[in-house]
């Protein structure tokens, strides 16, 4: 999957930004005669659709806004650029840069999937394999969708493949209330579920049956339909296709690919300009340090906070597997220093070419999850069994005799520390309707003058893509 990934260079009528979206560029247009003929164009074009998303991990985007903008993390590199501050402290602007890598990697993986299931039925080949890439495209369209309208709020909506400059200008491309983004994203996944086989697929890089309830179980919790996503959870479970994995780590160093735990993940390969810069954001930028080949550096723009750190209970086993605050040095000597460990490759000559694949997906999440959801419907003794069994594997002890509040701060504390640096933590608190309490009792602890408002549980629509699209309105407070 890899070198697939990188071999291919899939050109479509579609969008590397907003403007690319209501621009078509003629020379990277595709005519349905000269490609999107048989089989092998449209499995070209779902390996190019996959490239794209991957995107949003590759170079740490999607983490800078859900893990930076969190008391999970913050910069400790002495010259942070002004868009990485905007995040560290909850001021961002409807430049950041950040923010418009993110909007504009979703919209690009929306619109080669509509290119792909708007011509897939028109071609002849085997209806299986059929079924199976227009519901991989499915499921990718969804899951940009689900980022997009968590993280901006109203966003645009359209399953149109633009063939011209006039059908792009007649398109209705306004921001659409998160109401109807949300019925699309359900529907996508719906029709996804229905169309993949539900036999696991091995290779965790590619969209299986589990995968998409796992997702659309995700997106029935964030919206407060809690029987619709304790069923499709409890589907993922009754499957019995994943385990969590005995050892921790395993699930965040070297070799942690296509793992029984994992649901959905990305794979990365250093050398080959394939790889990730967790190793870099995630380490400190101390030029004396001695932790990768060569005494390379790190450049510390994701780094844990004390609070985080603090944050584990005694006994905790993922600790010394998730964070460390002592580096050594050239010489041997130790210096403190705050850093994370998970997906950070120990072997890399490149910091910012890490061989560690990221988990999307996993198990201990679905069985959290349905934790959560089994609580909101007043089951809290049966959502406890679903919490001890990832407490378990930590080395806790297991809770007990906990009210339904109780459970909702110990599954919040749970999902910190199990999840971190996984991308999950902004999400979460803004989807429990804690983000403010959170985060500004955790900048009033430091000191700080930070604080999240209302208006900012929402990111700012670039402006980049206003100034090019006027239909698009600014984000109430930006």
């Amino acid at each position: 999957m890899k070198n697939r990934l990188l071999a291919l260079l899939f050109l479509t009528a579609s969008l590397s930004s907003c403007h690319d979206f209501l621009n078509l560029k003629p020379e990277y247009q595709i005519s349905d005669q000269s490609f999107y003929q048989n089989q092998n164009d449209f499995e070209t074009a779902l390996v190019g659709v996959y490239s794209t998303t991957r995107g949003l991990y590759t170079t740490s985007n999607l983490l800078y806004m859900s893990e930076l903008t969190t008391d999970n993390a913050e910069i400790q590199w002495s010259s942070p650029s002004a868009d990485e501050m905007q995040l560290d402290q909850n001021a961002v602007t409807p430049t950041n840069a950040y923010v418009l890598a993110v909007w504009r990697t979703c919209l690009y993986t929306i619109s080669q999937s509509n290119n792909i299931l708007n011509r897939i039925d028109a071609v002849n080949f085997d209806q299986t394999t059929k079924n199976r890439i227009k519901g991989e495209a499915q499921f990718l369209r969804a899951s940009s969708y689900f980022y997009l309208v968590r993280l901006f709020g109203n966003v645009p909506i359209t399953n149109q493949t633009f063939s011209s400059p006039a059908q792009v200008s007649s398109a209705d491309l306004t921001l659409k209330p998160q109401a109807e983004v949300y019925t699309q994203i359900v529907a996508d996944l719906t029709s996804a579920e229905s169309l993949l086989p539900a036999t696991l697929n091995t290779d965790k890089t590619r969209t299986s049956q589990m995968t998409v309830k796992t997702l659309l179980g995700k997106v029935y919790l964030t919206q407060k339909s809690y029987d619709l996503a304790a069923t499709k959870l409890k589907e993922v479970i009754d499957a019995k296709q994943y385990s969590l994995m005995a050892d921790y780590k395993t699930l965040s160093t070297n070799g942690n690919t296509n793992l029984a735990e994992t649901i959905l993940e990305v794979d990365f390969l250093s050398g080959q300009s394939l790889g990730n810069n967790y190793s870099a954001v995630f380490t400190p930028s101390i030029t004396s340090m001695a932790i990768f080949p060569g005494n390379a550096q790190g450049s510390g723009r994701i780094v844990p906070t004390l609070d985080l750190i603090r944050s584990y209970e005694a006994g905790d086993a993922r600790k010394v597997i998730s964070v460390n605050d002592s580096i050594t040095l050239i010489g041997g000597k130790k210096s403190y220093s705050r850093y994370g460990l998970k997906f950070v490759d120990f072997k890399a000559v490149d910091p910012g070419d890490g061989s560690v694949s990221f988990t999307i997906l996993r198990y201990a999440d679905v069985l959290l999850m349905y934790a959560e959801a089994l609580n909101e419907g007043g089951k809290t003794t049966d959502a406890l069994l679903y919490l001890n069994q990832v407490r378990q594997r930590a080395k806790l002890a297991a809770l007990s005799g906990l009210s339904q509040a109780d459970l909702r701060l110990a599954l919040e504390r749970e999902r910190r520390v199990e999840f971190l640096y996984e991308g999950q933590r902004w999400f979460d608190l803004v989807r429990t309707g804690r983000a403010q309490t959170v985060l500004n009792a955790h900048y009033a602890s430091q000191k700080l003058s930070f604080s999240v408002q209302d208006f900012e549980l929402f990111f700012p629509i670039p402006q980049t893509e206003i100034d090019l699209n006027p239909a698009l309105k600014q984000n109430i407070g930006y």
